[in-house]
């Protein structure tokens, strides 16, 4: 089904359009004779519904659950608006960035976000031009504020934006044809998934394996005294960190000051994305003064981890500073732990802290409401097991071995994810547009159920981008 696709040769118009041409069939029409804005209020004991970057319009229980985000509506709702099931709403500061989608939920939203009702239009159609990178583009040059933070699509430009509208059968064609994209597509990446779940899986086997037992399956082993440790080999030992590590906790941001030095930033997401931190991945630069930059400079061997995150489960995660160059500095939001030479091996520790026994207890002592975050004693007065320096080095290197393989090809797949989001961005963006005319392939296609053909997302969870900008409430709510 895709291997078919025509290009359409009948394009006419401006190709300066957002859109750019389209072909000689379709029409092109302002958003006031497209849709009919909704401000229905007085429904307060509808659910709520969030218009989120990822996943369009869905229940705020489903952004809420499992997250530490906290409902931040007013307790009087009588000013909510009411949305039906087949209307589209977005949030009037977030529409730039992607935050609108079909309603597939009757509730309310607030008085913040905009709800609008398509006439003559298929709903599904639109919100799949909606949600291509061009239209965000669009409903950026039609929001005005001072900054970005403040930029508002108000319905009064929303109305102003010209949408390209197909024959109603070709928009029926369109969704069909995407309907059976998505699927395909959302199958595909399912399995690749699965793929890097499984490898996981087998990484942390490994891990587990080594750092609570060693490499020799014969060695005598004695109770560790720490029950969710259980027995270790009887030549280790069990240590707090604050006895093998200098911790250092950097106040350093992204915000520049002429008076300070340049450097290279690594911050957060750095760490969460990558096992090994060295000098030739791509770093935020910002400034920092000469004693930040001689106390917080990373140097071969340190291990950094997340300190605080709006998820717990996401506190505590390691990465190891490999050749990292002479102007990289330790972020906001981390801890730098430095090893005690002879004592204790960076390589080592990053594979202690990467085994999920250890981690859950790193998840148990973080606390808080809005954001969770480790207190520096926490982190100082976790227990780890410790063999004599040599085995600790060839532990590493046997884990670095073994899960290799693993990690290439969560790599590998990673990046084949990647490539099938960016091929479906495309495909959207030239069918909805009318580049390609899908209308032979999609008459030759199954019909689909409602579900199925309603846009879909392989995104069960969000992120950490898209989390950062989802929000419960408007913010000129």
């Amino acid at each position: 089904m895709f291997n078919g696709l025509q290009r359409s040769e009948d394009l006419i118009g401006n190709q300066k359009n957002w859109f750019g041409a389209t072909p000689s069939r379709w029409r092109v029409l302002p958003g006031r004779a497209v849709f009919d804005e909704s401000k229905i209020p007085g429904h307060e004991n509808e659910p709520m519904l969030s218009v989120t970057i990822s996943r369009g319009v869905i229940p705020q229980a489903t952004l809420l659950a499992g997250s530490s985000k906290k409902d931040s509506s007013n307790l009087d709702k009588s000013k909510y608006k009411l949305v039906e099931v087949g209307d589209i709403a977005y949030n009037k500061m977030r529409a730039w960035q992607g935050a609108i989608g079909l309603s597939k939920h009757r509730g309310i939203v607030s008085p913040a976000y905009v709800v609008v009702r398509p006439r003559d239009t298929d709903a599904r159609y639109l919100e799949n031009l909606m949600r291509t990178p061009a239209f965000a583009k669009e409903a950026e040059r039609w929001s005005y504020g001072i900054t970005s933070d403040m930029w508002s699509l108000r319905p009064e430009h929303f109305k102003m934006i010209y949408f390209p509208i197909p024959p109603a059968d070709e928009q029926a064609a369109i969704v069909k044809y995407l309907g059976h994209a998505h699927a395909r597509i959302d199958r595909a990446i399912a399995a690749k998934r699965k793929l890097i779940a499984l490898l996981e899986e087998q990484k942390q086997a490994i891990i587990h394996q080594a750092v609570t037992r060693g490499l020799d399956p014969t060695v005598p082993l004695k109770d560790s005294g720490i029950p969710w440790l259980g027995t270790i080999p009887a030549t280790w030992g069990v240590t707090r960190l604050r006895s093998v590590v200098e911790m250092r906790v950097s106040s350093i941001d992204k915000v520049p000051s002429v008076d300070e030095s340049p450097v290279r930033l690594c911050n957060y997401v750095d760490v969460y994305k990558n096992e090994f931190l060295t000098d030739s991945l791509e770093y935020m630069t910002c400034t920092a003064t000469d004693n930040e930059i001689s106390r917080y400079a990373l140097r071969d061997g340190d291990v950094l981890i997340t300190k605080d995150s709006e998820d717990w489960r996401d506190i505590g995660v390691p990465a190891l500073v490999v050749d990292p160059g002479p102007d990289l500095v330790s972020g906001y939001h981390l801890a730098l732990l430095r090893p005690d030479q002879g004592s204790l091996s960076g390589a080592y520790l990053l594979r202690v802290l990467q085994s999920e026994i250890l981690a859950s207890q790193l998840h148990v002592r973080a606390n808080g409401v809005t954001r969770y975050g480790l207190q520096h004693a926490a982190i100082k007065n976790q227990l780890l097991p410790l063999p004599p320096f040599q085995e600790q080095l060839q532990i590493a290197e046997h884990v670095e071995t073994e899960c290799g393989v693993a990690s290439r090809a969560q790599h590998r797949t990673t990046q084949e994810i990647e490539l099938l989001r960016e091929f479906r961005t495309r495909l959207i963006s030239d069918v909805v547009t009318g580049q390609v005319d899908v209308r032979e392939i999609a008459a030759t296609l199954p019909e689909l159920s409602d579900d199925m053909l309603a846009n879909s997302s392989d995104d069960a969870g969000d992120s950490l981008e898209d989390i950062a900008e989802e929000s419960v409430e408007g913010a000129e709510d």
